[in-house]
């Protein structure tokens, strides 16, 4: 899916003005509804745009290309609204008929649900829900408790469920304070024994899925872990863009060896692209097609996810140095970008070890 250059340009600049406030503005949310960016993999009946994996990864590196926190807030809120796949169906069809529903969370275990005859009295405070201003949905991970008791599964782990609470149920701590993805507002978020019934809870697993599409039913590890990649991939892409820029300017004999390492620094981002793209849309048509998981080829889309955002940070590294002391000022769009990228290195999806 491409994007209107005038809505590129638009984005670009609200950008900075979004990073001065500290949150999405107006003006870019109203873009967002419109071309329903929150619901890249939400159903049509119910508002979105019902896209493929690989289809949805394309739109948000294209979005974190434009802007990071644009493309960081998009992607992580479309991943919370998929979760609508989840539901029980009469309540997500309430909750969809707002136009500018926006769900966003916590993947962390940091609350508690007590089991009682009304369903569960849930208290914890979450960190880091992306777009905390503008979500309306708020979803969050809980260990279960019942008569004092944390309930375990069968191999001993703690038993984790998902809930979700309206805007009104929550009380947000506005401490999101980074160097970088600013306008994603990622603050904390706390309920204090609020009774929900037993439909507020989910569990995200294909053998609980609730509505068919092939989304619903593909690996959410596979799902995270390629989602947080293409917008490494997007910043950094937007990097060697402004890189392009800079070099221009200089008119040295150190100007030719410059372009010359970003040549090779697009060609390897752009390698490393294609090995991505071609993993995803492998494992993807071996999922829609066989309609069952295939171990190799989900392997292959972890193991290039790691390598392209690896690779795509190096890159970055090695050019920061020559871009000059326009990229140490923090009004510049180049250290913005940096910051951006760097913050967003810190989730730790792609930095823990790869599972086996």
């Amino acid at each position: 899916m491409t994007i209107n250059q005038n809505t590129v340009n638009k984005l670009h600049q609200e950008a900075v003005i979004a990073e001065c406030i500290g949150s999405l503005i107006a003006e870019q949310l109203n873009i967002i509804y419109k071309e329903k960016w929150f619901k890249l993999f939400v159903p049509e009946v119910y508002g979105g745009l019902a896209l493929s994996l690989p289809d949805g990864l394309r739109l948000e590196e294209a979005l974190a290309t434009i802007d990071g926190s644009l493309g960081w807030t998009a992607t992580l809120c479309s991943g919370a609204t998929m979760f609508v796949g989840y539901l029980q169906q009469d309540i997500a069809k309430e909750i969809f008929r707002d136009e500018k529903v926006c769900f966003g969370g916590s993947g962390r275990a940091s609350g508690i649900a007590k089991i009682n005859s009304d369903g569960y009295e849930v208290s914890g405070l979450w960190h880091y829900a992306t777009g905390a201003p503008h979500n309306t949905i708020f979803t969050a991970n809980c260990l279960i408790e019942k008569d004092g008791i944390i309930l375990q599964n069968a191999d001993g782990s703690p038993l984790v469920q998902s809930f979700f609470f309206t805007r009104n149920e929550v009380a947000i701590h506005e401490d999101w304070n980074t160097m970088g993805l600013i306008a994603t507002a990622g603050h904390s978020f706390e309920v204090k024994n609020v009774q929900v019934s037993p439909d507020r809870s989910f569990i995200i697993n294909s053998q609980h899925a609730t509505l068919p599409n092939p989304i619903y039913a593909y690996p959410f590890l596979q799902f995270a872990e390629a989602t947080i990649a293409v917008n490494t991939l997007g910043m950094v892409q937007h990097f060697l863009d402004e890189c392009a820029v800079i070099f221009k300017q200089k008119e040295n004999n150190a100007s030719s060896i410059l372009n010359q390492k970003l040549q090779q620094s697009i060609t390897a981002l752009n390698m490393r692209r294609r090995q991505f793209y071609a993993a995803v849309e492998a494992s993807w048509n071996a999922f829609v097609i066989n309609q069952k998981e295939d171990a190799q080829t989900l392997q292959t889309v972890s193991t290039t996810s790691r390598e392209l955002v690896n690779k795509a940070r190096a890159l970055v590294q090695e050019l920061y140095p020559y871009c000059g002391m326009i990229a140490a000022d923090q009004s510049s769009a180049i250290n913005r970008i940096w910051r951006d990228i760097f913050t967003a290195s810190q989730h730790n999806l792609l930095n823990s070890q790869q599972h086996k």
